[in-house]
């Protein structure tokens, strides 16, 4: 199980946020989220927006620590990428 977190700078609701990613399964993500207590409705397309408050659990759960740029390379390269929908 390998699971991918970048650090907690991007802002939103006045708090700071990381991403959590496989580079295997959403079934992986899902499931390392639940250990991790985080709610479902912190998942977004193809990752976890992860409160800066439980980033060190993550790591301890045993996430690895990467760059954003690295995070949506692994998720491309996996398949696993969602882009945003643009309504044209």
């Amino acid at each position: 199980m390998t699971l991918y977190i970048d650090p907690p700078t991007w802002p939103g609701h006045g708090r700071q946020w990381s991403h959590l990613v496989s580079d295997v399964s959403y079934a992986e993500l899902h499931a390392f989220a639940a250990r991790l207590g985080a709610p479902s409705r912190a998942f977004e397309r193809d990752h976890y927006d992860i409160p800066s408050e439980s980033y060190a659990a993550a790591v301890a759960l045993g996430a690895i620590e990467t760059g954003s740029k690295e995070i949506v390379r692994l998720l491309t390269a996996a398949g696993l990428r969602q882009r945003k929908y643009v309504r044209p």
